[in-house]
């Protein structure tokens, strides 16, 4: 049963996107409620051990700024209501939005929504691997956490756009070698960019190996760093151990946006689709921030800018929402920074 108190702003997911959402809304003072499904807020960012690319901080555990952001909105009264997955949203004929936590357990009233529910990196399901991203020794964004293997070997996966232009990134500027497997004969990027990688794989000391992929990830005694990986050649079945110090997977994103499906636009791959200069969604009185949307950046700092946007636009619903379809007029799109 939906509950009486209609809340001016509800924000879903507690990552950095909602947390900084939820400072701006609460500052001028609405009342605002944050849903997470998980445990412990933070979303991704919790899997980082070291953050250098956030300003202010010359490096910051995921952590220790979680805990601060949240710390932070408490002291406005903010609370972060965890193990509330968020199953199903809709708008009632009087403009309330409802929100179904938990598969109808409860309902919660809102009179605006800020979707941050984030995305997932998209993983290989090998053993090894979630050992290893706990440990740090698994990524899979090379502007997170390239600088870390400066003068390393290390280990690249994929053949779209993002494996090759990344591989040769990592190769340009921190390792002394990189590996790069794929599991085809051909990469799917665009040629130009399969050409500029072979042109610097010499130059850059950039092995390719193909068509691999790899079986397993084999941690060393203390479970901190990898000792080897184990790829296995897809055409004859051959394994081979490789020495190197990190692994890259760049296999994609998939966002956290199933259950969105019907209640707003959603681009092919599940993104939200968004207005990019007010991120209002197609349903009125409801916004996005970071990951989750189409044209996002991907990054800690632009995930807390969405929500910040968000929060900020959203003074303009309030005010007069008949507003919302000239604005949406701009157009919904994939477009962003």
């Amino acid at each position: 049963m939906p509950e009486n108190k209609i809340h001016d702003v509800i924000i879903i997911g507690a990552g950095p996107a909602g947390l900084s959402a939820a400072l701006y809304t609460t500052r001028d003072r609405y009342d605002t409620l944050i849903l997470d499904k998980s445990g412990l807020p933070g979303g991704q960012i919790l899997l980082t051990e070291r953050v250098e690319n956030y300003p202010g901080y010359e490096v910051v555990g995921g952590f220790d700024l979680i805990e601060q952001m949240v710390k932070q909105v408490q002291n406005f009264g903010v609370s972060v209501t965890a193990g509330a997955e968020v199953t199903t949203l809709r708008r009632r004929d009087d403009g309330v939005l409802e929100v179904e936590i938990n598969g109808g357990e409860k309902t919660h009233l809102g009179k605006t929504v800020i979707l941050c529910p984030g995305s997932d990196y998209r993983s290989l399901g090998v053993p090894g691997e979630t050992e290893m991203r706990q440990a740090t020794r698994v990524s899979y964004c090379a502007t997170c956490d390239g600088a870390f293997y400066r003068d390393k070997h290390i280990l690249t996966v994929g053949g779209g756009n993002t494996a090759v232009e990344d591989t040769i990134y990592l190769a340009e500027r921190f390792t002394k070698k990189t590996t790069l497997i794929h599991r085809r004969t051909e990469f799917r990027a665009q040629k130009i960019l399969v050409e500029e990688l072979y042109e610097k794989a010499g130059e850059h000391n950039i092995d390719i190996k193909l068509p691999y992929v790899i079986d397993r990830i084999v941690g060393d005694e203390a479970g901190n760093d990898i000792d080897h990986v184990v790829i296995k050649n897809v055409e004859t079945g051959e394994t081979e151990d490789l020495k190197v110090d990190g692994v890259f997977i760049f296999a994609g994103m998939v966002p956290n946006t199933n259950w969105l499906t019907g209640a707003v636009d959603l681009d092919d791959a599940g993104y939200i689709r968004c207005n990019c200069q007010t991120l209002q969604t197609s349903l009125p009185g409801v916004y996005v921030a970071g990951d989750c949307r189409a044209g996002a950046a991907m990054q800690l700092t632009t995930a807390c800018a969405d929500g910040v946007v968000a929060a900020m636009m959203l003074k303009q619903y309030f005010r007069d929402p008949s507003a919302w379809k000239a604005e949406t007029a701009v157009g919904l799109g994939g477009a962003g920074w």
